[in-house]
């Protein structure tokens, strides 16, 4: 779509006041409004956004029966939405951005490992409280094939609605949604849009060689087709699934499968596709989901002769994907998963008129943290949190230290260059020193998706083997593990002290290390993310409770990062925040300012203490220990932090 004919379309009337106050959005009882008016609310949201998602819609498919289908089956998702929700969509419509709420604290993990089942997850709800998280992400429960090998973990998708019958049902999915917003708290679930899996109805009768479900997806007999594609798109798995197509010998053609050859990609120039998944995603809105993570989708759509990443028309998608929700279910906010360079990320925000994703992932912020980590130099993360922090803040990004995949080095390679680190040698010293193969590393971990012959692999390890906490607790050296656990609360203190959404992975509250387990199962022994999504460990949980253990010690240091966070002013999504320039390159340091607040958290990474000075001698309070003191200068241990408030 080109840039004028966006400028033709005319600004949508329904954003809400980017300055509107946070909150998680628990709806009040009121009494249930008379049809007509339920009518009425839809019939008003719809005419905000009609002119321009009817233009989008015609100038990517320029299929006005489709387009009218659309519309009707909106009406019908809005209407079958439930009171309850549509109660929550009012306050959160009123109150405006509510998942950039002060208190907002996300919480990732697999049903199965974490508790279970759904209901394993309702009925640790009253824990989830107690850890103060409000935004709980599921990771994929969708049904998938029985065999793990050919699930990716639950992103091959068979049937958009039915729960996987191990975890439970799609009443069960409502019900703890709906215990969920009687807490004040949010469900987010993975929405795979780029393909289902081969076993899905729709990849079924395509390969039964039905012509309207073969449209659904990409197939090709034209060798030179293939030859180019395979020339000009970037492979995404180049070691563990090599290519880009997967030849089905019944049907004498190849199927497009960007990801794993039991992965098809879906065909988005056709209509019915984005309608039907459309369908899919009003239909999960609809059972209580508040926050739908769009799964890859910078490559949703596909063009021969480009290289299929961050095409115009993927945002025009996203675009309407963004109003279709805002006229159905505008309670419900989307997440971009845009794994790319950071001039990629930005543009899935949209604008301020025109808005796209609520949230994205802050990919590249994570992958130069633990650069940072290993280097001791904090100048790259420097530069990455100055570009973040000058960006609109209507941007809401999440951050977090890791998650339920691996850590890529997509760094900014051009600025480390001119600091004479050469990409491939640099990858390569990173990945050595957190497998703990350089000397003085405490880390511990496993390659991911390495290419021999390139050299380059990704990583995998959870926070806080990455830190040191598994090497020292194997080795009983008591004075690593007060390192490494201070490492862990100041990594932690750092994402706390960003704008955005922090979200924390299951396990690492309590200082949960890698899994092994995973190289005995046949069936997860060739994917070492698995390292890391081991079954949460309930025992660690009862060893809160003891003083001194390594559990109670980071569960009880979150405990106070997270109140501190929640009730001072000063890390409201509003206040401003800036890196400010330090001469040590060991020492990252931020200012937040909120009013006539100004705090300045200072951060040690690395192995050796630090004299801190201050920008001047002046009364501050240590947030921490509540202290407070005339300070011009002072100490940070290895791997410390500090956050002091000017008084």
């Amino acid at each position: 779509m080109s840039s004028s004919s966006k400028k033709s379309i005319a600004a949508p009337k329904s954003m809400t006041a980017s300055n509107a106050p946070a909150a998680r959005g628990k709806a009040a009882p009121t009494k249930s409004p008379a049809r007509p008016a339920r009518d009425s609310v839809f019939e008003s949201r719809l005419a905000r956004h009609h002119d321009e998602l009817r233009w989008l819609y015609m100038e990517l498919y320029d299929n006005g029966d489709m387009f009218a289908e659309l519309i009707d089956r909106m009406r019908r998702f809005s209407d079958g939405r439930s009171e309850a929700l549509r109660k929550l969509d009012i306050v959160r419509e009123q109150e405006g951005a509510w998942y950039r709420s002060q208190d907002m604290l996300g919480m990732q993990m697999y049903i199965d490992n974490f508790a279970g089942t759904i209901k394993g997850v309702e009925d640790k709800l009253s824990y989830l409280e107690r850890c103060h998280v409000n935004y709980i992400h599921l990771m994929p429960f969708l049904d998938t094939p029985s065999d793990k090998s050919r699930s990716d973990g639950g992103y091959a998708v068979k049937d958009f609605r039915r729960v996987q019958p191990g975890l439970g049902t799609m009443d069960e999915l409502a019900h703890l949604a709906s215990a969920c917003h009687e807490r004040g708290m949010s469900l987010c679930m993975d929405f795979v849009m780029n393909h289902t899996s081969e076993e899905h109805e729709w990849a079924r009768r395509a390969r039964a060689g039905e012509g309207e479900y073969m449209s659904r997806y990409f197939f090709e007999s034209n060798q030179e087709v293939i030859d180019q594609y395979s020339r000009d798109v970037p492979q995404v798995f180049p070691t563990t699934a090599p290519g880009h197509w997967t030849y089905l010998p019944e049907l004498g053609q190849c199927v497009m499968t960007q990801f794993y050859p039991y992965q098809w990609d879906l065909n988005y120039r056709n209509p019915r596709v984005f309608n039907e998944m459309m369908y899919n995603f009003l239909y999960l809105a609809n059972q209580g989901i508040d926050i739908m993570r769009l799964d890859a989708v910078p490559y949703i759509w596909k063009q021969l002769g480009t290289n299929c990443r961050n095409l115009p028309q993927v945002h025009t998608l996203v675009r309407m994907m963004r109003m279709i929700g805002e006229v159905v279910c505008p309670g419900v906010a989307l997440l971009g998963e845009v794994v790319m360079a950071p001039v990629e990320v930005v543009p899935y925000f949209g604008t301020v008129e025109k808005p796209e994703c609520h949230m994205l992932y802050n990919v590249t912020t994570m992958a130069t943290t633990w650069h940072t980590v290993a280097t001791e130099d904090t100048r790259l993360l420097r530069q990455q949190l100055d570009a973040v922090c000058t960006l609109p803040k209507e941007y809401t990004f999440l951050n977090y230290l890791r998650c339920h995949d691996d850590i890529g080095w997509g760094l900014d390679y051009q600025t480390l260059r001119g600091w004479g680190q050469e990409e491939v040698p640099h990858k390569r010293y990173l990945n050595d020193y957190f497998l703990g193969n350089i000397p003085g590393s405490p880390s511990r971990g496993a390659l991911y998706n390495a290419d021999p012959v390139t050299g380059d692999a990704r990583f995998c390890a959870t926070t806080a083997s990455m830190c040191g906490i598994e090497a020292a607790g194997f080795e009983g050296n008591a004075e690593a593990m007060e390192v490494a656990v201070r490492k862990d609360l100041m990594l932690h203190a750092y994402m706390f002290t960003q704008s955005g959404l922090p979200i924390i992975y299951s396990g690492d509250e309590v200082g949960q290390v890698n899994d092994y387990a995973y190289r005995d199962d046949p069936e997860k022994a060739d994917d070492s993310r698995y390292i890391h999504r081991g079954q949460f460990s309930w025992e660690l949980v009862a060893n809160i409770e003891q003083a001194g253990t390594v559990q109670s010690q980071i569960f009880a240091g979150l405990d106070e990062l997270e109140r501190i966070r929640r009730e001072d002013p000063v890390f409201g999504s509003e206040a401003a925040w800036y890196p400010k320039d330090y001469s040590d390159p060991a020492v990252l340091w931020i200012v937040r300012e909120c009013g006539e607040e100004t705090l300045h958290a200072v951060f040690n990474f690395s192995g050796a203490s630090k004299t801190i000075w201050m920008p001047e001698r002046a009364r501050y309070r240590n947030l921490i220990s509540g202290e407070q003191a005339e300070l011009e200068t002072f100490e940070l241990p290895a791997w410390g932090f500090a956050w002091y408030e000017r008084q």
